[in-house]
């Protein structure tokens, strides 16, 4: 629902906003709404997002998505100015907390942008032409002898001008029109350049507010001792020894599986936790182990699979058949700040300061597990230093709820105001206690002609089910995320996808391209093998495959999104060009390509690497995207490489690891990422486009280990078909 509503619409009026917090001040304030692409869709209209110009001339938008390095807070003002014509200094953002007036608040499936392009242009188109309205009625000329321009409007034959500021007044008394002329992309000015990101400045002078920096008076820091087996719970503690400590101030019981130690400093909360006695019941996951896991994959195997997308018959294809399997295991998201959230619990009321993609979820999960209502949980989003998923989970936020309405409690607050305890989780906390990215099992084969070109792809996918186990599941079982992650846009004749549920007792989560990332290993990996089966050029053969439909380009429709070969090959063919693929490679050099279709964009990767003492060393990565309209080139040239190098992290070493219902890894020793001597040099191009763009956090993520794994093939002639490859 893509559309403009005067704040008198849908049964909130302007007395409402204000009362909210959101039209503070005289002037032009206009609600609009943002679709996104949530686990969980709404029905219910609201606006998410509000463009407010008062008459002091400042011009300011408020934004509800979490900004977590991905530049939302540059690209989505970029958006609405373009159409505004606003003098882009003037730009101000406000930051959204959690409220039912912004619709759905989820920041995630890289949907930031792709969801919000038009509502965003509609509203600042509309602003724009209220504006020259306005200005029209000043001067009682036709409003066609007027032009915005740069935060004013000009009325051209008088050479008169009005700001912005001194019309906001008049053009908020006037309707807000709902079909309004936009901009065509030859004409834009601000969107499509490298405007410097405006937290920068900021983050740069150290003034930038994350989590973990947050900080108000009187706060207490607290750390918590959790059960670690997985499903287990705690039978007793002593906290005799951990009161020794002179500023612990509380140690409590929060929950079945943890107690919270509570103190003046981080220091002396972590050193009572280390002084605690604790006894856990290991419950029923105490034998739990990897080995026990992969073969519950196995087993799954064998049956029968639900079917994500078909096309022809697999089964009448005749020819020679070629089959391989491909495993990887269960993974943690590893954001450079590990868990964290401030609560504030007064009694009748709760104040957070969290980290978070999901401020509606933190908020109403604390309120549940205090006792308020919703309506009594503020929530302030601060900045986060990674998220990647992991602040999709508010488990931190409801920890932080209930230590510091442990604190008012035990009578240890505030009595009128509460005591504000900020709930810090250590880099171990942050591996053993985590969500996980689950772990697959993946089967393919390919019935292929004479000539070695496929005429049946058959990709089954075994594993368990993220919003399954969080008690969303989909229709027969099947993640409501995975079809539009696991997208075959090959013209292959017969294809057939399938997908086995599986059940783990290993608590799962949402990670960066979360399915996209598995199904692309397997299956790009997999067309490389029938390459190299039929004597091909990897390149040329997936060049073939995407023309298969009679030699010509043709859109595949995959649970409603539709994909385009031609976008496929013109990616593929950017990234080859740039890569030097017909080039001949120095002595010792070797490259592997991938590409994969995710959060509708199209993304091809050539990866370049030597092999020194049998392991990969990466030296260049050559990315194409099409991702449609690139809002800010810079933007696009930071996130593209930050997924190429969280992708090159997991498919080396990343790799969570059971034993005795125990997560094994503790911190980056032993789950360690890429560093900066091992970081190759990543060179990134964008199709030029003008369709409405899609998204960029995650698509760079997937082609990754295939191209990677391709690259070791060409040097080695040995397939790596289990992540991680240096295991």
């Amino acid at each position: 629902m893509n559309m403009l509503t005067s704040t008198r619409a849908k049964g909130f009026n302007r007395r409402e906003f204000v009362a909210a917090g959101i039209a503070a001040g005289a002037g032009l304030v206009v609600g609009f709404y943002l679709p996104h692409g949530s686990r969980e869709k709404s029905r219910t209209f609201s606006p998410n997002a509000y463009l407010r110009i008062t008459s002091d001339n400042k011009i300011t938008i408020v934004v509800a998505r979490s900004e977590m390095g991905q530049g939302v807070r540059t690209a989505l003002p970029m958006i609405l100015a373009e159409e505004l014509e606003a003098d882009w200094k003037q730009i101000e953002i406000e930051q959204a907390g959690a409220s039912t007036l912004y619709g759905d608040q989820t920041t995630g499936g890289s949907a930031s942008v792709r969801t919000t392009w038009d509502p965003m242009r509609k509203a600042g188109a509309a602003a724009r032409e209220m504006l020259i309205s306005a200005a029209a009625m000043t001067w009682g000329v036709p409003r066609s002898g007027c032009v915005a321009q740069e935060g004013s409007i000009l009325h051209g034959a008088s050479k008169r001008r009005l700001s912005y500021g001194e019309l906001a007044v008049k053009a908020a008394a006037l309707p807000i029109p709902t079909d309004v002329p936009l901009k065509q992309s030859k004409d834009y000015k601000i969107v499509g350049q490298r405007l410097a990101r405006v937290d920068t400045p900021a983050k740069v002078k150290g003034a930038a507010v994350f989590g973990i920096d947050f900080k108000t008076p009187g706060m207490k820091y607290a750390v918590l001792a959790r059960c670690p087996v997985i499903g287990g719970k705690l039978a007793s503690f002593d906290d005799k020894d951990a009161r020794k400590i002179a500023d612990v101030r509380y140690a409590g019981k929060i929950g079945d599986a943890a107690v919270a130690v509570v103190a003046d400093s981080v220091w002396g909360a972590m050193e009572g936790r280390r002084l605690l006695n604790l006894t856990w019941s290991d419950g029923p996951n105490k034998d739990l182990n990897t080995a026990a896991v992969l073969e519950s994959l196995k087993q799954g195997a064998a049956k029968k699979g639900v079917s994500l997308f078909s096309m022809g018959d697999v089964s009448k294809a005749k020819g020679g058949k070629i089959s391989a399997e491909y495993q990887l295991p269960f993974m943690a998201h590893a954001p450079m700040e590990p868990g964290n959230c401030t609560a504030n619990y007064s009694g009748n009321a709760c104040e957070l300061w969290a980290p978070t993609q999901v401020p509606q979820d933190c908020r109403d999960a604390v309120a549940q597990a205090v006792g308020l209502d919703p309506d009594l949980v503020k929530v302030n989003v601060t900045l986060m230093g990674g998220g990647f998923g992991r602040r999709l989970e508010h488990d931190y936020a409801v920890e932080a709820g209930l230590v510091s309405k442990a604190l008012r409690d035990a009578k240890l607050s505030d009595s009128k105001n509460g005591t504000p305890v900020k709930v810090l989780w250590t880099r171990e906390d942050d591996m053993r206690s985590s969500m996980y990215r689950p772990a697959s099992l993946h089967q393919l084969s390919a019935v292929v002609d004479g000539s070695g070109w496929p005429l049946a792809f058959t990709h089954r996918i075994i594993a368990p089910s993220i919003s399954g186990q969080k008690g969303q599941p989909g229709p027969n079982g099947v993640d409501p995320d995975l079809p539009d992650e696991a997208a075959f846009v090959y013209g292959v004749p017969n294809v057939l996808l399938e997908y086995v549920l599986t059940e783990t007792a290993v608590p799962l989560g949402w990670m960066r391209s979360v399915y996209a990332l598995q199904v692309a290993f397997a299956s790009e990996s997999f067309i490389d093998e029938l390459a190299a089966a039929a004597g091909k050029d990897p390149l040329e053969y997936r060049l073939h495959m995407l023309l298969q439909n009679q030699g010509k380009d043709q859109d595949i429709t995959f649970f409603g999104t539709t994909w385009h070969t031609a976008r496929m090959r013109g990616v593929l063919q950017l990234a080859a060009e740039k890569a030097g693929w017909t080039k001949p490679l120095p002595t010792g050099r070797f490259r592997g390509i991938a590409c994969f279709a995710c959060f509708s964009s199209y993304v091809a990767e050539v990866v370049e690497i030597s092999m020194e003492k049998d392991a990969p060393r990466v030296h260049r990565v050559v990315a194409a995207v099409d991702c449609g309209q690139v809002v800010n080139p810079g933007i696009l040239e930071q996130q593209i490489p930050g997924g190429v190098i969280y992708a090159m992290s997991n498919a080396l070493r990343a790799k969570i690891t059971i034993e005795k219902g125990r997560v094994v890894q503790g911190n980056f020793d032993d789950y360690a990422p890429v560093r900066m001597e091992e970081a190759p040099a990543v060179e990134v191009y964008a199709v030029p486009s003008a369709e409405a763009p899609t998204g960029i956090g995650e698509p760079s993520v997937p082609p990754l280990a295939p191209a990677l794994c391709n690259a070791i093939y060409a040097a080695t002639k040995k397939r790596v078909r289990a992540l991680p490859i240096l295991s």
